[in-house]
């Protein structure tokens, strides 16, 4: 009977406790449910500062090593980082703007001159093709309409602009703190994640070792695009293969612009200047090996260097840009580690409960 009483007073003790630790890890699930909808609108810099403070903390470390303060060590290596990628998107930004005005002026110029019409008639194959799919020769009409539509759209551009400022700012903000207190960031993890020392370290160096595939498997399509599309602007003959080559290659590195930007319109304008089978050869080239390439080469790359099936990089990449957007080129692969990292927790500890 004594026993009986006991149980049924244990039973009752614990129904508040059990509730109790249901009522919070609900509650820290809704917590890190709201953090996150609070960090969503600065994943990209987030992600972006993760990627280079991994990338480059032997830089960090270096510059640590001389200095032997802290906080001086991290804003050193920010201000590093800052002044190489600022001054690269500066030359870059500067380039095109030059160029493009150029060849505006050169396509406006070709349009009212009437060369397009001359250029199309000299061939009447092509006159009777663009009459048959109703096409006007006449250009000026089109064009005001571009121009028109660019007046509207200049507003949205400038913001964007703008936001895109705002978060280089913000991703050298995030990687001082991220220099600077990466060390105590890991030991908080490692205090907060239910895993043994060993466990949380090989994690750890998963992440570290996908995120650093992540940068250099990016650096390295980059540099696969810019070649390529140097070389293509040589052997046409085009002006300063090399520079553009350079440019094409960093503009590869940004998810939301890349190659394109440099080979579409001087593909545009070879047409114009009746170089029909140069404009088709490049749009050739540009469209199905150098955009290509970023697709194919990238998971492979990744794939190798974290020793990860390319398929699943692959997937882990396609769909943390859907998700995500170009943070996802980051989160993508880092989702993907944790979840393989997790999983081969969970196989060595079935491992040894097998035993």
């Amino acid at each position: 009977m004594g026993d009986n009483q006991t149980n049924s007073g244990a039973e009752t003790g614990g129904t508040p406790a059990r509730f109790g630790a249901v009522a919070l890890f609900a509650g820290i699930g809704i917590a890190l449910w709201l953090s996150f909808l609070l960090a969503r609108p600065f994943l990209s810099p987030l992600a972006w500062a993760l990627a280079l403070a991994i990338a480059m903390l032997p830089l960090h470390e270096r510059v640590l090593i001389r200095v032997r303060r802290v906080n001086p060590a991290a804003a050193i290596s920010t201000l590093l980082v800052a002044f190489f990628i600022t001054g690269a998107v500066m030359i870059v930004a500067q380039r095109l703007a030059s160029e493009a005005t150029k060849g505006i002026e050169t396509l406006q110029t070709e349009i009212q001159a009437g060369r397009w019409k001359k250029i199309v008639e000299q061939r009447p194959r092509v006159a009777s093709i663009m009459r048959r799919a109703g096409f006007e020769m006449d250009l000026s009409a089109p064009l005001q309409q571009a121009a028109t539509w660019l007046s509207t759209k200049a507003a949205s551009l400038v913001t964007g602009g703008a936001w895109g400022v705002v978060e280089l700012l913000l991703t050298f903000f995030f990687l001082f703190y991220l220099f600077r207190d990466h060390d105590q960031a890991l030991a908080a993890l490692k205090r907060l994640l239910p895993l043994s020392e060993r466990e949380a370290q090989g994690l750890f160096t998963s992440v570290t070792d996908m995120i650093a595939a992540t940068v250099y498997g990016t650096v390295a399509v980059s540099v696969v695009q810019g070649v390529l599309g140097g070389l293509m602007f040589w052997w046409l003959g085009l002006p300063a293969p090399l520079l553009w080559g350079v440019i094409m290659g960093l503009l590869g590195i940004v998810p939301i612009l890349g190659a394109f930007v440099v080979w579409v319109p001087a593909a545009i304008l070879l047409a114009l200047e009746g170089h029909w089978m140069k404009a088709l050869i490049l749009t050739a080239w540009g469209g199905l090996v150098v955009s290509l390439i970023d697709n194919i080469l990238y998971p492979i790359l990744i794939g190798r260097r974290s020793q990860v099936h390319t398929l699943l990089v692959f997937l882990a990449i396609g769909g943390g840009l859907f998700l995500f957007g170009a943070a996802g080129l980051v989160l993508g692969p880092l989702i993907l580690s944790v979840t393989l990292g997790l999983l081969d927790v969970w196989q060595q500890r079935s491992a040894q409960n097998a035993v």
